[in-house]
């Protein structure tokens, strides 16, 4: 005899059609992908310039066939100077955010599976930091750990034989990179402290421990993977952020250094200049915001596709 059963469906397989009919969330999605491939792959074009390279004789000209934003104070192709600029500010974006979701995550479930007096120390740490003024802790971290980037620097140039010109802008903003993720991890640490509060309780839990499995195969097998969707959420939105950090820095001289550009810093040169020649303001701030704005949209969008409840409110 022939019985049918329906088939049920995951809570990933719910959240991903929850998440394809949002509209919003995937024109986002689309935009943030074509926005990397402009920025990661579109440079490896020859029909792009040299973001670096000066032309005197062609400074802060319009908009062109040849300069299609035109060129900057120096003569450089500012089309070239937006697109590395992205590369830049989308890395530190990810890099730094992957770090902090790293120490968070494992600050938060060590804190939230102990409990106890280890609990309350871990967290009285993370209120102290909490107390200290974030950009200042960046950039003491920043500049603290920047003669050890210079020394990896000339240790890839001389192991691997590539020119400093092609590794120095990557390598430079390791200290960038480490600083902001070092420190943006506090929030995600008390938003898992809290969750594994709760799901260490569970039944499923106490069925693991009742069965002498390990702790950190309960942590990391048992209480890590039904937390990932707070967790996945909270670190999508936490992107814009730490880009909007790294503008910062960059905006008061202590990020990207020059001649490289990110978005911060094209921003700046822009504002100083302004009045004169609006469009070097102009572009590279409609490709950040934007890009912040889509960042926005597709947290909201995956935060409503894994959590439905929240949509409903």
């Amino acid at each position: 005899m022939n019985k049918n059963y329906e088939q049920g469906n995951s809570l990933w397989k719910d959240a991903r059609r929850r998440l394809l009919r949002n509209r919003a969330a995937m024109a986002s999605l689309i935009f943030l992908l074509l926005m990397a491939a402009g920025c990661f792959v579109l440079p490896l074009f020859p029909c792009i310039a040299n973001p670096n390279a000066t032309n005197l004789g062609n400074i802060a000209a319009d908009c062109s066939w040849a300069h299609p934003f035109g060129t900057d104070q120096l003569g450089r192709d500012l089309l070239a100077r937006v697109l590395y600029g992205g590369r830049i500010s989308l890395l530190v974006g990810i890099v730094a955010t992957i770090v902090s979701f790293i120490i968070g995550l494992s600050y938060g479930l060590i804190s939230g599976y102990i409990g106890g007096r280890i609990d309350a120390l871990m967290m009285r740490t993370v209120d102290v930091l909490f107390a200290l003024p974030f950009i200042v802790l960046v950039i003491v971290f920043s500049l603290s750990i920047e003669a050890p980037s210079r020394e990896l620097t000339n240790w890839v140039v001389n192991t691997t034989g590539w020119t400093r010109e092609s590794v120095a802008p990557i390598l430079g903003l390791v200290p960038l990179f480490i600083a902001i993720g070092a420190l943006g991890w506090l929030t995600l640490a008390r938003i898992v402290r809290a969750q594994c509060l709760e799901i260490k309780s569970q039944e499923y839990v106490l069925a693991a421990r009742s069965l002498g499995l390990g702790h950190l195969r309960i942590l990391f097998c048992h209480i890590a993977p039904n937390l990932l969707g707070t967790v996945i959420v909270y670190t999508t939105l936490a992107v814009p952020g730490i880009m909007l950090t790294e503008s910062t820095l960059s905006f008061i001289g202590l990020g990207v250094r020059a001649p490289n550009s990110s978005w911060g810093t094209l921003i700046k040169e822009g504002a100083d200049r302004m009045e004169a020649t609006p469009e070097l303001l102009i572009f590279p701030a409609i490709f950040f915001c934007l890009t912040l704005l889509a960042l926005n949209f597709l947290g909201d969008g995956l935060r409503d596709a894994l959590d439905p409840k929240a949509a409903k409110d």
